[in-house]
């Protein structure tokens, strides 16, 4: 049995605070565990959001965890690192690196208290202290208070670090967006720390901009960035030298918009502006919105530098040649220092999904490269499918409202399949797996089971071929898949999910009713507390990551 007695728990946490207060806003010195083991293979690494820019969520080099292995007996909690606030950014994971005097395989996490750990990922038993640990709070800042600053409990008691940073293995730099609060309000600030110290690689950035914009916010025809309403959840992303960050906002606070600013990787200057909602729109029950957040996924891009993203609740009017782009999945090409809007697809009934709070933008959108395909699943439940070199526009309808339920062939998109497809909508994000002869999505709703679908010639296949036998809980689930190739026996799906409790849970992708794993089956050894909604587990090189409110839980083969 692998626990953490309370007495040691209390003197990491007290030594960690005290470190930090004492070093200020550089590296805490804390000392390195004993030497790491042997370096994994570098692709195992885990460096962004589910994975890859695409955000596939199929780790396709996992050569350790098997189905064979991951039971009950053999697999279970090796460690749990006790942290200083919750983890809502997925873990990442660096072999090999360089780090506190020798050569560790490196698990980085981000918390709400606007720290950043890096932690040895072979620890069995009682933890040790971080390789090292990096307070992201300026001299009388402290993270946002929920209740105080922002009026919004989505994420509390505080908001710091909410989007899963990412790594360059080039120069390795962690790139990560910090949330404080001092005498002048509240501010983001973007970092590039050096992953094997924990130091700053050059000055962080307060994070500003403007545009042009006649939003019933905007002074002199001018819309600024104002921290006060924009909260900052998508995953980052790292693309052409330029690192991208994107904005929601705090429950749906007026006025907000969706923001994407692009930042040069090697100075943090500011190279690329996109706010989704600038203008005045007749008729909107907003004045802004469109928010940026997809339940925490990252910016997706695919192998030729377009990004996809999907909007939140907001004004709309691409279709008459305007700029506000609420309810829609978009499509940009990085271009001279901008981001030009290529393409986009809107839903007939876009402005129903307002009235509604059904936004499309509680889900994201998942690349199919085999097919060139885009899929996503918003809050209504309803799975679309377009091209991803022709999204679909828009086509209105006269009284679509009316007609929202039962239509499915308006869009001019490969596929649409009918409101609560996915009972209860999606918070998050899909994935897939190929088995060599057949493609397979998992879904995962918010009143629903994890589910299979076959892919079949470019489109879904009805009913779903399978699904698991314990029901889901609000917010669902966010699943991936590793395996070791195509070799047979390796595939396995891993999700973490609430139904009777948080569980972190694992399948045979091929045959879902087959359970090869629970945490809560074992529950005084395995169990999670603390679940923090949008988790997303991070499975490599023998390993399985798992946030909490308090803690960063390590899972992987017992023996």
């Amino acid at each position: 049995m692998i626990r953490l007695l309370p007495l040691v728990m209390a003197v990491f946490l007290l030594a960690g605070a005290c470190t930090a207060t004492a070093a200020g806003p550089g590296p805490a010195p804390v000392a390195p565990p004993a030497s790491g083991s042997a370096a994994a293979p570098a692709d195992t690494a885990m460096l962004t959001q589910k994975g890859d820019p695409a955000r596939s969520g199929w780790n396709r080099h996992e050569t350790v965890l098997t189905q064979a292995d991951v039971n009950p007996a053999d697999f279970g909690r090796r460690t749990t690192y006790p942290v200083d606030g919750a983890i809502y950014a997925q873990p990442l994971f660096v072999p090999g690196l360089s780090v506190a005097g020798g050569t560790h395989n490196v698990v980085v996490v981000a918390t709400e208290h606007d720290s950043v750990y890096a932690f040895d990922a072979d620890t069995t038993g009682p933890a040790h202290a971080p390789l090292w640990r990096r307070a992201l709070l300026p001299p009388g800042a402290r993270s946002v208070s929920a209740a105080n600053d922002i009026t919004c409990a989505a994420i509390s008691p505080e908001v710091g670090i909410t989007g899963t940073p990412v790594i360059d293995p080039a120069t390795d730099t962690l790139y990560v967006v910090a949330t404080t609060k001092d005498s002048n309000g509240i501010a983001f600030r973007l970092y590039a720390v050096d992953l094997r110290t924990g130091a700053d690689r050059v000055p962080p950035v307060r994070i500003n901009a403007s545009v042009p914009g006649t939003a019933p916010d905007a002074v002199h025809g001018t819309v600024s960035f104002d921290p006060r309403y924009e909260q900052q959840r998508m995953g980052l992303l790292l693309l052409g030298g330029v690192v991208y960050v994107a904005f929601a906002s705090y429950c749906d606070q007026d006025p907000s918009h969706g923001w994407i600013l692009g930042y040069r990787a090697t100075d943090l200057s500011r190279s690329v502006v996109y706010n989704d909602s600038p203008n005045k729109s007749p008729g909107a029950k907003r004045p802004g919105g469109s928010g940026l957040w997809e339940s925490e996924t990252g910016l997706t891009a695919d192998s030729a530098g377009s990004i996809y993203v999907v909007s939140g609740n907001g004004p709309f009017d691409l279709d008459t040649g305007g700029a506000n782009a609420g309810n829609s999945l978009l499509r940009f090409v990085p271009d001279g220092g901008t981001l030009r809007l290529a393409d986009y697809f809107a839903p007939f009934h876009q402005s129903c999904l307002n009235d509604h709070d059904q936004d499309l933008g509680s889900g994201a959108p998942l690349l199919l490269p085999r097919s060139g395909e885009v899929l996503f699943v918003g809050k209504e439940g309803r799975i679309y499918l377009t091209r991803a070199d022709h999204l679909g526009g828009n086509q209105p309808l006269t009284m679509p409202c009316a007609q929202a339920r039962e239509t499915v062939s308006v869009d001019r998109i490969v596929q649409e399949l009918p409101n609560d497809t996915v009972q209860g909508g999606v918070w998050g994000s899909e994935t897939y797996w190929t088995d060599g002869a057949q493609t397979y999505l998992y879904t995962a709703g918010v009143a629903d089971h994890l589910r299979a679908w076959r892919l079949t010639g470019g489109t879904l296949a009805t009913p779903s071929v399978g699904q698991a036998s314990s029901a889901l809980a609000y917010p669902g689930g966010v699943p991936v898949l590793s395996s070791a190739g195509d070799t047979p026996g390796t595939a396995i799906l891993w999700i973490v999910s609430m139904g009777s409790g948080p569980a972190l849970r694992a399948y045979d992708p091929a045959n879902l009713g087959h359970e090869l794993y629970a945490s809560d089956r074992v529950k005084q050894r395995d169990g999670l507390t603390g679940y923090a909604n949008f988790t997303v587990p991070t499975v490599a090189a023998g390993r399985v990551f798992v946030g909490t409110k308090s803690s960063l839980v390590v899972y992987g083969p017992l023996r």
